[in-house]
């Protein structure tokens, strides 16, 4: 069994920002922070703003008449980690990331000759930004979705800022990335690159 820890690796983050690209955007400065992280273990990947592509809403891989999905779904079935980033709206993830959990709900009918789910051997990881409450909530809601869907999730498996309620602040805007959260970038990107090589070496069982 190869347990090559420097086995190169690759990755996709979706940033479920509600803004189109040019316009800035906190989930994607911390969904680029993180991708950084991962390389410095030997990852190698893209982000994919959700809202510059017509992604149909729906609960199959290809929903037809232009959807933009199915060329998003191959770059994460030709992933080993899917990072997905999303900010907090009313205490909840972005429409956006709920939109990209039920397009992934597909995956659940999506099986190898041995009947496993073809998410089955990939690692995921969440960001989460804020002027709420919520990141806990927020995590915890993802972790569960991508789960359900096949992933396998490291230990402190997000990272996260949220400032103070009913404040105007937005992460982009700091002068410099906290400490806590450049800390838990790390931690994320270090245990999730483990599992992701590990996952390769080894896959689950048959169903």
């Amino acid at each position: 069994m190869d347990l090559n820890t420097h086995a190169p690796l690759r990755a996709v983050a979706l940033v479920c920002t509600l803004s189109p690209s040019p316009a800035p955007s906190s989930s994607q400065l911390l969904a680029e922070q993180t991708m950084a992280a991962l390389a410095e273990h030997g990852v190698t990947g893209k982000t994919v703003r959700i809202a510059d592509h017509d992604v149909r809403p729906g609960v199959k891989t290809d929903m037809g008449d232009g959807d933009a999905w199915p060329e998003i779904r191959d770059t994460i079935l030709g992933c080993d980690i899917l990072v997905l980033a999303t900010p907090i709206w009313l205490g909840h993830a972005s429409s956006i990331a709920q939109r990209v959990l039920e397009r992934l709900d597909a995956e659940i009918s999506e099986t190898d000759d041995e009947g496993r789910m073809l998410t089955y051997g990939k690692a995921a990881a969440v960001c989460v930004v804020g002027n709420e409450d919520g990141a806990h909530k927020v995590s915890a809601d993802l972790f569960q979705g991508l789960n359900d869907v096949g992933f396998s999730l490291a230990p402190n498996a997000v990272t996260y800022w949220a400032d103070e309620a009913m404040q105007g602040t937005d992460y982009q805007d700091l002068d410099k990335t906290p400490e806590k959260t450049a800390s838990t970038t790390a931690t994320l990107a270090a245990n999730t690159a483990h599992l992701a090589r590990r996952l390769k070496a080894a896959p689950y069982p048959a169903s």
